[in-house]
């Protein structure tokens, strides 16, 4: 991902979902260190609902269409 659409989700993860840094730094680190997707770990250990996963990848989506 991109360093600024990385910056946004982070941004869009602390202030719109609450969470705290703590949570999206690990996440970060383990999706890096795993290859996956920061949403998906994220939801993998508890740090999101079902619900807010969704909430995540319609931002991302939102993301991307405005980048074209």
């Amino acid at each position: 991902m991109e360093p600024k659409k990385q910056r946004g989700l982070i941004k869009f993860l602390r202030e719109e979902l609450a969470l705290p840094n703590s949570a999206i730094e690990m996440a970060m680190r383990h999706s890096e260190h795993n290859g996956a997707q920061l949403p998906m770990v994220l939801w993998q250990y508890g740090f999101v609902t079902i619900a807010q996963l969704d909430q995540i990848f319609d931002w991302l989506e939102q993301a991307w269409k405005s980048a074209e």
